[in-house]
């Protein structure tokens, strides 16, 4: 591996690095949106017309899916942190490549 390939490398590296400093919000989850049954038994969603939709993030807590509820004000929010998980997911996959090839250029050189 040349020298300016070397360069090359520590510097996508770093700005990766810097790229995932920049997400804060990383939340390990999915969205769905559910319709739901209330407890009142003359309620109309007894008779087929289900509250909803309600939008929760399932997330894995000790092994287990949890679905936990979202507010309608804090929808987008919820999606650009999900989102930003998976951002930091491909930025993670690209780093872990680049110190691969680094590795095999300390063995190589």
């Amino acid at each position: 591996m040349s020298n300016a390939t070397h360069q090359q490398l520590l510097a996508e590296r770093s700005a990766l690095l810097a790229e995932l400093a920049r997400l804060p919000h990383v939340v390990h989850g999915s969205i769905v949106e559910r319709y739901t049954v209330c407890s009142r038994a003359n309620c109309k969603c007894h008779q087929g017309h289900k509250h909803g939709p309600v939008m929760c993030v399932v997330v894995n807590e000790n092994g287990k899916q949890r679905q936990k509820y979202i507010p309608k004000e804090m929808r987008e929010l919820a999606v650009q942190y999900v989102d930003e998980y998976k951002r930091a997911l491909t930025l993670l996959d690209r780093i872990s490549a680049i110190n691969v090839q680094l590795l095999q250029e300390k063995n190589n050189g």
